[in-house]
């Protein structure tokens, strides 16, 4: 029997009785922020006396940052920033959620507060117009920790089936998918689409096209919307970059960016300038396209399984097994995006795409900061 949280078992129509009670013009702002983990989330509620018009009439508040890893208990007051708003998909309408920057009590970004170098990236690189688009997977696990629906004693049958596979022997966990799809529709995160992945019980799904600091901001809010789902039917997610060991396919964040000139007629050329960039800094690339500085990768970037080798940088038309791929149809047309297929399904965005925009905006062709 697969193993869920006692919390999911509770009777949800009581619950609904209490959800649509009148809140009398108070409203339910839910502040989000990246705890010390550099991967995990947090969240607490406050009340506030009307509707907030933007992420400007939400106040600043604190928190015991040492109880997440972020500060001592002798010094222990952390400030939460609001830099985006949503719409709540849990408690609806008028409430918010609203994603935070950490700052310390000398109001210096925490250390896992990695937004605040990306947006100062972001704001020297503006006038190219950089766009992301970010494509997320992820495994859907039991309480047990396995895969959800894997056998007990055993494992599933062979990869093959699985990806974007119709049918309850091959899609492992819909319910969580589309359920994260309507609440980030609902939020006004930037969802694109969703996909059963090669793995059972792997999904992805893809947000963007997202312009400069939005894509942090867009797919940090998005786990969180997929980490609540999740907790609502019981279940656990990982974004672990390769979730289980041996012939099975690893979770990645595949990064799509395009940047004004490339989606212009000719564009081409830039998308492959930007290409021998990232060659030439593929190393300090892959120190940060996962959480634990590159060693994450060593196991899922083997060569094998629709990735490229971590040793070696490589490039190519319509290929999967390249650190970087540029799409048929941009081939074809001469202009568009590429896809950085290195970073792991664990990446701090902001690191990834602040990475990035470095490399291809700021750098010229020495390597040498312009």
């Amino acid at each position: 029997m697969e193993l869920v949280s006692s919390s999911s078992r509770l009777n949800k129509s009581v619950r609904q009785q209490y959800m649509v009670l009148p809140q009398h013009g108070k409203v339910q702002v839910t502040y989000v922020w990246i705890d010390g983990s550099g991967q995990g989330l947090r969240n607490k509620t406050r009340t506030l006396d009307q509707e907030p018009t933007g992420v400007q009439d939400v106040p600043k508040w604190n928190f015991d940052g040492s109880s997440t890893n972020q500060s001592e208990g002798s010094n222990s007051d952390l400030y939460l920033v609001p830099v985006r708003m949503f719409k709540d998909p849990f408690l609806l309408d008028p409430n918010k959620l609203v994603l935070c920057e950490v700052l310390k009590h000398t109001q210096e970004p925490a250390e896992t507060n990695l937004r605040h170098s990306c947006n100062s990236v972001m704001d020297q690189v503006k006038e190219h117009a950089i766009w992301f688009g970010i494509e997320q997977e992820y495994t859907i696990l039991g309480m047990d920790g396995r895969p959800y629906s894997w056998p007990i004693n055993g494992f599933p049958a062979p990869q093959g089936p699985f990806y974007c596979g119709v049918g309850a022997d091959k899609a492992y966990g819909r319910d969580i998918a589309e359920c994260h799809y309507k609440a980030c529709l609902y939020a006004e995160v930037k969802i694109a689409g969703t996909n059963a992945e090669v793995m059972p019980s792997q999904w992805e799904y893809q947000v963007g096209p997202c312009e400069g600091i939005e894509m942090g901001d867009h797919l940090w809010m998005s786990r969180f919307l997929l980490y609540r789902v999740c907790e609502d039917f019981g279940l656990k997610v990982s974004v672990d970059p390769k979730p289980v060991a041996g012939d099975w396919n690893g979770s990645g964040c595949h990064t799509n960016v395009s940047t004004w000139r490339m989606r212009q007629d000719g564009g081409l050329q830039f998308i492959e300038q930007a290409i021998e960039k990232l060659n030439r800094r593929h190393m300090e690339h892959v120190c940060v396209y996962d959480a634990n500085g590159g060693q994450d990768n060593l196991r899922r970037l083997t060569g094998f399984h629709e990735t490229s080798n971590i040793k070696h940088f490589s490039s190519g038309v319509a290929d999967r097994s390249a650190s970087i791929r540029i799409p048929r149809q941009c081939s074809k047309e001469g202009r568009g995006y590429f896809e950085d297929r290195r970073p792991a399904s664990n990446c701090d965005p902001y690191a990834v795409t602040m990475a990035i925009a470095s490399t291809i905006l700021l750098m010229d062709e020495d390597n040498q900061e312009k």
